[in-house]
């Protein structure tokens, strides 16, 4: 008599998990939900589990952004072809299930974890956002890694950058319609000289692996509020830490001058005009091209 209760058991949680993961492909689980699908046996199956901390006065600004990744890896899955009965999607909230975070030692979010079947989940099923981040892609191929269903990424078309790109040409080329008579300022090197600085300081800050990894703003501990501007790993970072590595950039650069040189400048300094002589203008003429652009102290 106890397989065919075991095993009615085990029908009635997977028929229950399939029901509710037609409705919405992720699930809610609160610590009752939790300790009965996810942590009681039997189960045959596996469930990926989002634990986060959604609600405002938790102050975790990067939870929302790791859900909506969350989303679109889950539905993505719910509406392909590889969506069986396997694995499960699910979400715990730190105001619905305090007792889980207990129970997994956790005090921070979001925190991602794979349970697989008839087992407890070990370290490798813990996703590590610190290194990999949390967007859809790579929480796609850890659960590959780790539950070996393949999810290919159906993201929603954004339009947004799209609508950006041309309002900016449009702006430039309106600059340039209104200014089509005195276009002076496009041969001024001190102006392209400061963009290309500009330019080389946004990516050794690190803003262009932000873009790549998606990295949250800030992190914010759900439990005790506090807040964390650098990450404790050297292979992550938040974007404020990439702001602030970028004001000491410039706090840097103020201690030293930028310098010009070329036949039409001699020597223009950003912080400080260089007081050149008539004789030292003659000879900076002469400077070759590699030596247009230098670095240094005068």
């Amino acid at each position: 008599m106890f397989l065919p209760k075991k095993f009615d058991i085990l029908s009635e949680k997977i028929q229950q998990l399939t029901d509710w993961s037609l409705k919405k492909p992720i699930i809610r689980l609160n610590s009752e939900r939790f300790k009965h699908y996810v942590k009681t046996a039997p189960r045959n199956y596996s469930m990926i589990v989002m634990l986060t901390a959604m609600s405002p006065q938790r102050q975790c600004s990067i939870c929302k952004q790791a859900h909506d990744e969350f989303q679109i890896v889950a539905q993505s899955y719910r509406y392909s072809s590889a969506f069986t009965n396997k694995v499960f999607f699910g979400l715990v909230d730190f105001d619905d299930g305090s007792e889980v975070f207990q129970y997994l030692k956790l005090n921070s979010a979001p925190v991602f974890i794979h349970f697989p079947p008839r087992m407890k989940p070990k370290k490798s099923d813990y996703m590590d956002i610190s290194r990999w981040g949390f967007s859809a892609e790579q929480i796609a191929k850890w659960i590959h890694d780790r539950a070996d269903v393949q999810i290919h990424i159906f993201r929603p078309p954004n339009y947004s950058g799209f609508l950006l790109i041309i309002l900016l040409v449009t702006m430039i080329g309106g600059l340039l319609y209104i200014k089509r008579n005195s276009l002076e300022f496009l041969y001024n090197q001190v102006v392209w000289g400061m963009f290309v600085v500009l330019a080389i300081l946004i990516c050794i800050s690190g803003q262009i692996w932000n873009s790549i990894r998606g990295s949250p703003f800030l992190h914010r501990n759900p439990q005790t509020g506090q807040i964390g501007l650098f990450s404790g790993s050297s292979g992550y970072q938040f974007i404020a830490e990439t702001y602030v590595v970028f004001l000491l950039y410039i706090l840097f650069l103020n201690d030293h001058s930028f310098y010009f040189r070329s036949p039409f400048y001699p020597c223009v300094s950003i912080q400080n005009r260089c007081k050149a002589s008539n004789k030292l203008i003659d000879l900076s003429i002469q400077c070759r091209l590699s030596s247009m652009f230098s670095i240094g102290n005068k």
